[in-house]
């Protein structure tokens, strides 16, 4: 077991070192995260809003919408 820790403990701070010493790197990943937060956050609030509980709808309603949804497609 402590072999085991022991290699995990090397690959963490193997990573944490090689991190820590990029200089381009950095920014990067800043530029990587930043799109990540406009795809999935900035996208998610004004492109894929959830029609189906606008109206409060009960299960049956919204099901029939989907299937309307799908069918006249």
């Amino acid at each position: 077991m402590s072999k085991r820790q022991n290699i995990f403990k090397r690959i963490v701070s193997f990573y944490i070192e090689g991190f820590l010493s990029m200089d381009v790197g950095k920014k990067l990943w800043l530029i990587i995260l930043i799109k990540l937060f406009v795809l999935f956050v900035i996208f998610k609030l004004f492109f894929f809003q959830n029609d189906l509980k606008i109206n409060n709808q009960s299960k049956d309603e919204r099901s029939n919408h989907v299937l309307e949804q799908l069918t006249n497609k």
